[in-house]
């Protein structure tokens, strides 16, 4: 970014807006945003004046704070005007409005319009994907970093990839990725608030668009990297504490490989191959949620269908989807752990396109963990990403674009602030194969 870029965003009126602030995710952004932004000049924004009232007044009384003096922005997803002014007053606008395929757009054109750097926590493939072939490009001239995939999509999967490579002192090959949720304490229905499965209906819905979007936005050719990571049974046991478990259909994937292909064409490095699963309890558990994801796939497909999963979505859930979301005393009781599994070669060759003639001859094993995976680990490192731009953009690439965070943030604090906030990232053992 530019001098004059730096000096004008120096002079906007607050350092960050949270944008859609009394929905859901919003309202808990605003909460971790009173820790984590406490030195800095912040506010929120939406579209009515009454209800951002009420978020500050929940949240001031949650938190024993006086919110009372934050600044309120009105804004309408549905009015341009209103999301350039918005943008206009701040350094970095928090997006917190989804589905973002339906509402995501619009916010991105008014950060570009004001040269105004965002953050959201979209985990839509077509989204994120679409969103970077349309304005990668005019972010990078424009100075502005738009980075989607900072919640539990994709985060810990994401700075997993990057901290797992940066403790192998080697070549990574392939890392594959479990997911562990396990909650505690009283069991509850509703842990799943309807933004987040509105967000996968509308996702999975057009999940036909993402082959062309990809055949436009990845014309480079990558390298031929081997052995091929090969995808494991649909129905497995994991290596790592033999559970059960299923391909995770969420961005993670697609996230780590763009991230990867980020560092191929600007670092020349050799892109590693990722594939992500999601374990379970025991056998009926992964049975359960085989079927309840083969429902959710078959309806999905006609617009019927699609309304039904929208308009009913606790009978479709069977209770873990609600309008009210989980309680605080669910959040604090969910716990996840990300579990990595790294082979390489302790050997640098001089160039990506450089084969391998020997197997990996070493395995790392690491682990990111914390609590509440939806809503609060996400909000906390939603409002970390937007910090981290505000205080150590010039350890992020280039001047700008639309980036996954393993892209923008692999050389900035990110990772180390993480772990000060509730997260746990640690190496679990190294050895030779």
């Amino acid at each position: 970014m530019c001098s004059n870029e730096r000096v004008m965003n120096m002079a906007r009126k607050l350092d960050v807006i949270i944008f859609g602030a009394s929905g859901f995710t919003g309202k808990y952004a605003v909460l971790e945003s009173i820790k984590l932004l406490g030195n800095m000049k912040w506010g929120i924004a939406g579209r009515s004046q009454s209800k951002l009232q009420d978020i500050l007044k929940e949240i001031g009384d949650k938190a024993k704070t006086d919110l009372s003096h934050v600044p309120i922005v009105l804004a309408d997803v549905n009015n341009q005007d209103s999301l350039n002014n918005m943008a206009r007053d701040c350094r970095v606008v928090v997006n917190c409005c989804g589905p973002y395929r339906l509402y995501g757009e619009p916010v991105l054109k008014a950060c570009l319009a004001e040269r105004t750097h965002h953050v959201d926590v979209s985990g839509e493939p077509q989204f994120l994907e679409g969103m970077q072939l349309k304005y990668h490009e005019a972010a990078k001239e424009k100075g502005v970093y738009l980075i989607s995939a900072c919640g539990f999509d994709s985060i810990p999967a994401d700075m997993g990839t990057v901290f797992l490579e940066q403790q192998f002192d080697g070549v990574v090959n392939s890392v594959e990725c479990y997911i562990v949720s396990k909650q505690t304490g009283r069991r509850e229905l509703g842990a799943i608030h309807y933004g987040t499965w509105a967000s996968a209906v509308h996702a999975v819905a057009n999940m036909h668009e993402v082959g062309e979007i990809r055949r436009k936005l990845f014309e480079k050719k990558m390298p031929d990297v081997r052995p091929k990571l090969k995808e494991r049974p649909a129905l497995h046991r994991s290596e790592n504490g033999n559970k059960w478990s299923l391909p995770f259909q969420g961005a993670d994937r697609s996230c780590v490989a763009r991230t990867q292909r980020f560092f191929y064409e600007t670092e020349n490095k050799r892109p590693l191959q990722m594939r992500a699963y999601i374990s379970f309890g025991g056998l009926a558990e992964a049975l359960a949620v085989s079927f309840v994801g083969a429902i959710f796939w078959l309806m999905v497909k006609t617009n019927f269908g699609r309304q039904m999963l929208l308009n009913h979505p606790r009978l479709f859930s069977f209770g873990m989807v609600s309008h009210e979301g989980p309680s605080d005393e669910a959040m604090r009781n969910t716990h996840f752990a990300l579990y990595f599994e790294g082979k390489g070669w302790e050997e640098k060759l001089a160039s990506p396109e450089d084969k391998y003639t020997t197997p990996p001859n070493k395995v790392i094993r690491t682990k990111v963990a914390g609590t509440n995976p939806g809503y609060g680990a996400t909000c906390v490192a939603l409002v970390l990403c937007a910090r981290t731009i505000l205080q150590e953009s010039e350890k992020m690439p280039g001047s700008g674009g639309y980036l996954t965070p393993g892209a923008a943030f692999a050389k900035t604090n990110l990772i180390k602030e993480l772990c000060q906030n509730g997260f746990a990232f640690e190496v679990l053992s190294t050895a030779k194969l």
